[in-house]
């Protein structure tokens, strides 16, 4: 018996705030699992109902997911010959529609769990994001987290990189700075970040520079590193202050605005941001971050 209770699993997944795919049957010939209007759900972790499982099942899923971790927002419809592209028995055709549904997620990867990440989570929790929370210490935690934020402890952060999808979002804020470079390197290796922000200050950042640039990445490369972070004309040393302004400049990324690279072009004493404390009061370069080559 097929467990069609995809309304009511829709309707929570609208109370919670979780997106999900509609994979609905429109259209089916010949012999085929099941009848047009036959609908299921997929989320990130879940699927709702059935279309008839085997491949097409399989396949539908694969192609939901995908569309949710590319955050996309238009439907799609595809045809799919059950015999010789899929290698069922049943011979048939079916069109398939793959129609997204609920506030698309933007991947985001928050190294560090100190005073700013504390601050900046709360904010994260009530935007479209999925965000991996990542440090090596339990201990620094909160005991309450919110349920689109996913908490990885791990004794090798500089690892995590390699696993996280396609294009997504770095922020970078340990208590290490050899971490903050090792992460560094890491990110700008794989070269598809939409947007890889360091906290620091201008003098770390210029250290930075220097040795990535001796360790052989592009200037390009180097360039699409964010750092200082956060809004300029927001300032502060207040942790929640910081958040706020990192928060900012999240959002202004994902709306699809160009973050500059904020390198400095003349010297400044006012470079004060390093681990957790405040940003330069300096006006982003209005630079295309553009991704170069990197070695291996």
């Amino acid at each position: 018996m097929f467990k069609d209770n995809w309304i009511q699993a829709l309707a929570q997944f609208e109370t919670q705030g979780i997106p999900c795919v509609m994979v609905t049957v429109l259209e089916d010939k010949g012999s085929v699992p099941r009848g047009a209007g036959t609908k299921m759900l997929v989320t990130e972790e879940d699927v709702i109902a059935t279309i008839g499982g085997g491949h097409l099942e399989h396949i539908a899923m694969k192609t939901a997911r995908e569309m949710l971790i590319n955050a996309d927002t238009d439907m799609k419809v595809e045809q799919f010959n059950l015999g010789a592209r899929l290698g069922q028995c049943c011979g048939g055709m079916v069109t398939l529609s793959f129609e997204p549904i609920g506030q698309p997620r933007h991947v985001l990867a928050v190294f560090g769990a100190g005073h700013v990440a504390k601050a900046l989570i709360p904010i994260l929790a009530t935007l479209p994001f999925k965000v991996y929370w990542i440090d090596e210490r339990e201990a620094q935690f909160p005991n309450h987290i919110p349920s689109n934020i996913e908490k990885w402890v791990t004794d090798d952060p500089v690892a995590e990189v390699s696993s996280l999808p396609e294009n997504a979002m770095y922020l970078v804020l340990t208590h290490n700075h050899q971490l903050d470079f090792d992460l560094a390197r890491a990110i700008l290796k794989r070269g598809d970040s939409r947007y890889f922000g360091m906290i620091g200050s201008l003098s770390k950042r210029k250290r930075f520079d220097y040795r990535l640039l001796e360790r052989g990445f592009s200037q390009d490369a180097v360039n699409t590193m964010i750092c200082p972070i956060g809004i300029a004309s927001v300032k502060g040393k207040h942790p929640a202050e910081i958040a706020v302004s990192v928060a900012g400049e999240l959002i202004a990324c994902y709306q699809g605005e160009t973050i500059g690279s904020k390198r400095p072009t003349t010297s400044t004493n006012n470079d004060s941001q390093e681990n957790d404390v405040t940003r330069p009061a300096i006006e982003p370069l209005k630079l295309k971050a553009q991704q170069g080559s990197h070695p291996e």
